[in-house]
């Protein structure tokens, strides 16, 4: 089949975290014999290499090149709404989308369109779908859900995109939900997550003490590890003030903060309020290179994610468990998922700072705890997690799609 990918956040060179669960589901799906085209909006940071496995296509919508500013994780104001200039350059936006997108499908002919994000890209790919009649997959990875419900025009563009779609997806039932109301039908809805290489990130001390030094991290510390963008639904805050908790006091505990975001400088500010400061390590952003050893290097994940905004899966629990680590979560943001409370990691519930104190010193005082869930953590990787697993699945719904749009009339 002819796979054709819209996304407005994919790898815009070596080691950019942006789109890059899209970049590696589009990779397996290339590995396992589709061809994969990808249709993406331009940004002046680009340095990639020539097409490989994967066609890159990318349309510009605004001149100068520098005005070229939506997607890449700087649309949205800590993931709750869009920033001003958005509102100014998305119709810009849709409008090449639709252009370019239509251009090239008349061109190469893909047998399937698959829109990550229900806006922008779910709209340009309904829109497209409808004129050329391509069968339309939606999936639906967080902050859209959020968008699409933000005023009546983003609303009814989204209702023309979901009523197009054959096939949604998400990757929480939190966000499943939240697009309910604007009319998806529950019955078109798998939930499949995004996953994680298993032979990319895998167990591996190599370089683990030195980064522990680097980080001045004494040799018998427990290191909790958070990766991810420093915005609300993270719930990184509920991590910080758990550490302030009187049941952790006594306890060798850093946690190690990966992540940049609107919020990061407000959560510093909590650590240093509640005494916990010196417990934390803002590393910033790190590169798709180097984030296997941060992985390795951590006794265990903290993911306290919460439900207000509604978000999805977040694929640092895949990486986490596939570097067998053991992860602590809460029952929102798809968590449970991935997380089998007691098998490979514990579920506490949000905003609960009390609570999670108590899951982490759980983790924190018993290695041998750790090591079970972390293998068991590995095995699911392997075994159901893994892209691999998760390719197959969309690529037996897509011949699915296929086949039905091949016996409609006309």
């Amino acid at each position: 089949m002819h796979i054709g990918v819209l996304t407005h956040n994919y790898p815009r060179f070596a080691g950019d975290f942006s789109g890059t669960f899209v970049e590696a589901l589009c990779e397996e799906l290339a590995a396992q014999g589709q061809q994969v085209t990808v249709w993406a909006p331009y940004d002046p940071a680009y340095h990639r290499p020539p097409d490989g496995a994967v066609r890159l296509r990318l349309y510009r919508y605004v001149w100068p090149d520098s005005l070229h500013r939506l997607g890449y994780m700087r649309t949205m104001q800590s993931d709750l709404a869009l920033r001003l200039e958005a509102y100014a350059l998305s119709p810009m936006l849709f409008v090449r989308g639709v252009q370019a997108v239509m251009a090239d499908a008349q061109r190469f002919h893909p047998d399937v369109l698959h829109a990550h994000w229900l806006l922008p890209n779910g709209f340009i790919g309904a829109v497209v779908s409808r004129r050329l009649g391509i069968p339309l997959t939606i999936s639906i990875p967080g902050s859209d859900a959020q968008v699409a419900r933000s005023n009546p025009l983003f609303r009814a563009m989204a209702r023309f995109a979901l009523n197009q779609a054959g096939l949604l997806t998400a990757n929480s039932a939190d966000l499943r939900d939240a697009v309910l109301p604007l009319g998806a039908d529950l019955n078109r809805f798998d939930m499949i997550i995004y996953g994680t290489d298993p032979a990319a990130l895998r167990p591996d001390d190599s370089g683990v003490m030195e980064l522990r030094q680097q980080l001045k991290i004494g040799k018998d510390d427990v290191v909790a590890l958070c990766v991810g963008r420093m915005v609300p639904k993270k719930g990184f805050d509920v991590l910080i003030r758990a550490l302030a908790e009187p049941l952790l006091h006594d306890l060798p505990i850093v946690a190690v903060m990966v992540g940049e975001g609107d919020d990061k400088a407000a959560w510093q500010a909590l650590a240093a309020e509640l005494g916990v400061a010196e417990r934390l390590r803002w590393v910033g952003s790190v590169p798709k290179t180097e984030i296997g050893r941060y992985y390795n290097m951590a006794d265990f994940l903290a993911m306290p994610s919460v439900s207000k905004p509604a978000d999805g899966l977040n694929v640092c629990v895949l990486d986490a468990m596939s570097c067998a680590k053991p992860v602590i979560g809460t029952p929102v943001a798809g968590n449970p998922l991935a997380i089998v409370d007691g098998v490979t990691g514990l579920i506490a519930p949000e905003q609960d700072p009390a609570t999670l104190a108590a899951a982490v010193a759980l983790l924190a005082t018993n290695p041998a705890a750790r090591q079970a869930m972390g293998a068991a953590a590995r095995t699911r990787i392997e075994t159901e997690l893994g892209w691999p697993h998760l390719a197959r699945r969309y690529i037996a719904h897509f011949e699915k799609m296929v086949e039905v749009d091949a016996h409609q009339p006309g």
